[in-house]
């Protein structure tokens, strides 16, 4: 499935997501998400920023322009950026697309 930018994302329902000393720790719940060999995934800044983001409510447009005006960045490299994390998110079946594709 191609993702794009009026897709509107959430995390899953079999994922839980939480802040341990300034680091974004996602652990699986269930069998099937993620890698085999990593029980553990962690978000540096720009993930963490993108993470908080998904609320099943904006669409992935609407998180990059936020983005791109919090960090003071170029529009296109945020939307770039947040494209990319969330295809891989999306092929980890860490998150969900609510609508847009």
């Amino acid at each position: 499935m191609e993702l794009g930018l009026d897709a509107i994302c959430m995390p899953s329902e079999d994922v839980v997501a939480r802040e341990i000393e300034g680091e974004l720790i996602i652990v699986p719940l269930t069998a099937g998400i993620g890698d085999a060999e990593d029980d553990l995934y962690t978000m540096n800044e720009t993930g963490k920023a993108i993470w908080s983001r998904l609320d099943g409510k904006r669409t992935l447009r609407a998180v990059s322009t936020e983005l791109a005006a919090e960090f003071n960045a170029p529009p296109g490299e945020i939307e770039k950026d947040v494209l990319g994390l969330m295809t891989e998110l999306m092929r980890r079946k860490m998150v969900v697309v609510q609508s847009g594709c």
